[in-house]
């Protein structure tokens, strides 16, 4: 890995989180409107699968899968799917901000399984590293740990498992075409968001997205383009810094949050924001550091 490609996987890998804290506002926003969340879901994966077809043919581009990568394509599938099924189910058994906490012990599960799968030392510092970017995000969503039921926390849990099978089963397959990866992930997410929309009561006709049409557009938007980041991302970066980085969502979900729908971020969000960003910062430099050792020559992309 050159360290051109490096600092370009942690720039997608930001512009991902931030694209995904964006999505967050705007999915709120349609809620207000009537729109699901689960609605969305299934539909923005009909539309990605619509615009991965169409560039596809239109750049003449394959959508095969790399032989040897057709293993980590499904894993990467199932992962996402596990990821939004247990994660849109675990807030009707708990509140939100408890759901996002436990969701964002992600970035912990990828540093403590990192050596079990990529067979690369747990290092003292980015332990560290990812106990504080944790610590930020908990004080950026400031919970309320009350009425909590053993069930919302098992899915989001749940969803958190998946994040990290996710990161982990994309940064396996860097020699298939992104848009061969959308294309197989979501035909495999479709299923499951179908069935989850049925269970809930709530897959509703496409009409339900003429309710609130620039915030959902935003949504979908804003999650197509978070996630074709985030794929080029992750065959950039190991999925470590990767989990790291992506500790920037809900902060910037705080701060659309505070800008469009006026909402006040208090004291306490304020230094949780600062956390993740010292987090990230502080791995940055350590990232910077281990490739300086390791005597890798930067090459032009």
């Amino acid at each position: 890995m050159t360290r051109s490609a490096h600092a370009s996987g942690l720039v997608l890998a930001i512009g991902s989180a931030g694209l995904y804290g964006f999505n967050i506002v705007f999915a709120r926003m349609a809620s207000f409107a009537g729109a699901s969340g689960s609605a969305i879901v299934v539909y923005r994966v009909f539309v990605m699968l619509a615009l991965v077809a169409a560039v596809a043919l239109i750049a003449r581009r394959s959508l095969a899968m790399v032989e040897k990568e057709r293993g980590p394509l499904l894993l990467l599938g199932i992962a996402s799917a596990m990821q939004g099924i247990c994660y849109l189910s675990s807030v009707a058994f708990i509140p939100v901000t408890v759901a996002a906490v436990v969701f964002y012990t992600y970035p912990i599960i990828i540093v403590l399984t990192n050596p079990l799968v990529e067979k690369t030392p747990l290092t003292p510092e980015l332990l560290g590293v990812a106990a504080v970017a944790s610590a930020g995000v908990c004080l950026v969503v400031g919970p309320a740990f009350t009425g909590l039921d053993w069930r919302g926390l098992a899915l989001a849990f749940g969803g958190s498992v998946g994040t990290a099978v996710q990161f982990f089963a994309a940064a396996r397959c860097p020699k298939s075409d992104v848009v061969a990866k959308v294309f197989w992930v979501q035909l495999i997410v479709l299923p499951t968001a179908i069935l989850v929309s049925l269970v809930a009561g709530q897959l509703a006709p496409p009409s339900t997205l003429a309710l609130a049409p620039f915030a959902v557009t935003m949504t979908i938007g804003g999650y197509v383009g978070g996630f074709v980041l985030q794929l080029l991302a992750l065959g950039r970066i190991p999925a470590v810094a990767a989990g790291i980085v992506f500790c920037t969502e809900p902060v910037v979900a705080s701060v659309v949050s505070a800008l469009i729908l006026d909402e006040v971020l208090s004291p306490i969000q304020v230094a949780g924001g600062a956390l993740v960003l010292a987090a990230i910062i502080t791995n940055v430099l350590l990232e910077q550091r281990r490739l300086k050792n390791a005597h890798l020559i930067p090459i032009a992309d």
